[in-house]
């Protein structure tokens, strides 16, 4: 299982990356969520895949005994996923706004600075 998740991960990051290149800004935005959802999935296999208890220790023990699943990594993915939500809607109403005004998603030609009389 973790093989897949590792070939998915490189699958993300790759694709991510790619569409970052392009000159369109619809692609760069896909290609920062790609590469978003690649590294929440890299945080969540770090922190090992394991069935086991949720981590609650009982009142009568001191510490827990047997297997259990790391919350930290859970945590971290979520917050990163609420994070990311906001800044792909900013950036999303961006790229609508830039296309409405200028009626141009290419990087290259926003770069320039000539204006047309």
């Amino acid at each position: 299982m973790e093989i897949i998740l590792a070939v998915i991960t490189g699958v993300l990051y790759a694709s991510g990356i790619y569409m970052i290149l392009r000159r369109s800004m619809v692609k760069l935005i896909l290609g920062i969520i790609l590469l978003g959802n690649g590294v929440n999935l890299l945080i969540f296999l770090l922190g090992r895949i394991t069935k086991g208890e949720p981590p609650i220790i009982d009142s009568a023990e001191k510490v827990l005994e047997g297997v259990y699943a790391d919350p930290i990594p859970q945590a971290l993915i979520l917050t990163a996923i609420v994070i990311s939500f906001g800044l792909q809607s900013f950036a999303i109403i961006l790229v609508k706004r830039t296309y409405k005004v200028l009626k141009t998603d290419d990087l290259d030609q926003l770069n320039t600075t000539d204006e047309d009389s």
